[in-house]
Parts: C-alpha cells; sequence; structure tokens
C-alpha cells in the first residue's frame, strides 16, 4: 500500500474535479438543503416539529454539500 502524503489547499480541493458519486451526493444535498430553506421561510405558522425538522434538512444539506464539494478525485498513476 502505497503512502500518499499530498496536502491540497481548500482552493485546490475546490477547483480539482470531483468524482461523480460525489457529484450526486451534492446535488442532493442542495436538493434537501433547499427543501428546508423553503419550509423554514413559509410565510404560513408551522408546527414546531415540521419547523425542527427543516432546520435539520437544511444542515443536513449544507453538510453533504460542502464535504462532497471538497472532494477529490484521484488521478490515475503512470
Amino acid at each position: 500500500m502505497k503512502k500518499v502524503n499530498k496536502t491540497l489547499s481548500l482552493r485546490e480541493r475546490i477547483s480539482s474535479p470531483t468524482p461523480s458519486f460525489f457529484k450526486r451526493i451534492r446535488n442532493i444535498g442542495l436538493t434537501v438543503g433547499a427543501i428546508g430553506a423553503a419550509l423554514l421561510a413559509a410565510p404560513i405558522a408551522l408546527p414546531a416539529v415540521i419547523s425542527t425538522l427543516a432546520g435539520y434538512l437544511a444542515t443536513a444539506g449544507l453538510v453533504a454539500t460542502a464535504v462532497s464539494t471538497a472532494t477529490v478525485a484521484e488521478k490515475p498513476a503512470k
């Protein structure tokens, strides 16, 4: 097993190519976050359970999107 000691800055990580699996996770995270934000910003009064759930959805969507965006595809070895 090779030990790779490669340190990337955050800017390099975000601008690097992302694997297709994590692109799907990013899109799902964006959708879940948008649903949570829409429920939180609803102009009508919602039950406390729905408001709490919306906060959790927004947080989960944000975390999934951030983690999947920072994932970097490995370059094939030469």
